[in-house]
């Protein structure tokens, strides 16, 4: 924390806070961003020294081998415990690895978790893979299910109730106050992927136990980094979680936490621009008659637009597109792969825009297309002219329709 500079929520504005926190300060002579500390050997004054420290265990600033972080990775942690409204955040190497972190960290053999249908397909992956394979059961529940649907799943062995909301390819929004509840009287853990809602949602405030962010995406915001956190909001959901990444080596280069440290001073002003060029092209899309229906939660067609009014203060850009049914997938990727400027990627939150095809729910009984009601495509609108993406839009569903 800079000497000269308190920073506090109810004191400073979002933009303030993250273009300070984790700073040496105005008042200190030198450059304004931190260096890059790369280490993995830690040395020590002396035996009784070392033992001091290693007495410390998960003390937040305690030097003890690289793994488990130094003063680059040191800053980032308190930086993204900051914009999350917790206290303790861990720092991994992928997004993903922040998914898988907490999950194995609260689980174990004969526990039963509850994941929502249209979750991240890699975390999908991960529940139907390893931890299968290590006696973990999960039931897939459908996202907008209520307090009353989720207490009907509840077992005695549930011990982990994963949320994402909104889903990051049909962008449903889940009450997680409500389901959170439910969670809790049960004695369960609530996980939830924020990735979307990063900064708009304040995850503790809602009754969620443990935040993850794919730092890949709005933190980075450059598309050159790989990272993933996972914030807690007290010591022992932190003791938990830390010393189950740290037991499976989990670790993030110093260079990558620098490079998320710079991309974080700009992310309020390109979260403020991209929301609203996001919107503008979502709004276009609504007008055209290709299209069946837009997935956006802060347009007042989404079927939860009550639920984002409620809990978030803004969105992202990222949003799905629902084509009209008596176009085939070949005729949506022929469209997307004449788009211009838009890259055909699977990450978002970067300074480009993107067009992914996608199928949407992931369920054993119908295709995305069944449940959306046509071919999708997710849409994320970077920092590019939102005239110029219209117009490349415009052309690409011109030659959808012939």
């Amino acid at each position: 924390m800079p000497d000269d500079l308190h920073i506090k929520a109810n004191h400073h504005g979002f933009a303030t806070r993250v273009a300070h926190v984790s700073r040496p300060g105005t008042r200190s002579h030198g450059f304004v961003n931190g260096g890059v500390h790369r280490g993995s050997t830690v040395l020590y004054p002396s035996c009784e020294a070392r033992g001091e420290i290693n007495d410390k265990g998960f003390d937040k600033h305690a030097l003890t081998y690289g793994t488990s972080g130094g003063p680059t990775h040191f800053a980032l942690e308190d930086a993204i415990a900051e914009i999350e409204g917790g206290t303790r955040t861990m720092i991994v190497g992928t997004g993903l690895a922040a998914c898988a972190v907490p999950l194995l960290a609260f689980l174990k053999a004969g526990d039963h978790c509850l994941i929502p249908d249209t979750v991240y397909g890699p975390t999908r992956r991960l529940a139907d893979g390893l931890m299968a394979g290590w006696g973990i059961e999960t039931t897939y529940y459908e996202p907008t299910v209520d307090a009353a649907g989720l207490e009907a799943l509840m077992r005695p062995n549930t011990k982990v109730l994963y949320t994402e909301s909104p889903g990051s390819h049909t962008f449903e929004l889940q009450d997680i106050p409500a389901l959170a509840a439910v969670a809790h009287a049960r004695g369960a853990k609530v996980l939830m992927d924020n990735t979307w809602g990063i900064h708009h949602y304040q995850p503790f405030q809602h009754g969620v136990d443990v935040s993850i962010q794919a730092l890949t995406k709005y933190v980075g915001g450059h598309s050159d980094v790989l990272l993933g956190s996972v914030t807690m909001n007290n010591e022992d959901d932190w003791k938990t979680v830390a010393s189950a990444g740290r037991f499976m080596g989990h670790y993030a280069s110093p260079d990558d936490c620098w490079l998320a440290l710079r991309g974080l001073r700009t992310m309020a002003v390109r979260l403020k621009h991209q929301e609203a060029a996001g919107l503008e092209v979502a709004r276009w899309f609504e007008t055209r008659p290709e299209v069946l229906r837009v997935l956006h939660p802060a347009l007042p067609s989404h079927p939860q637009h009550a639920l984002f009014k409620r809990d978030f203060t803004g969105a992202c850009s990222l949003f799905g597109v629902v084509f009209q049914p008596d176009y085939d997938m070949a005729r949506i990727h022929a469209m997307v792969d004449g788009l211009t400027l838009f890259g055909i990627g699977a990450s978002w939150g970067g300074f480009e825009s993107l067009a992914l095809p996608t199928t949407g729910y992931v369920t054993r009984t119908a295709t995305g297309a069944e449940v959306l009601g046509g071919p999708a495509v997710r849409f994320h609108i970077g920092l590019e002219d939102t005239a110029d993406l219209i117009a490349d839009l415009e052309a690409g569903l011109v030659g959808l329709s012939r």
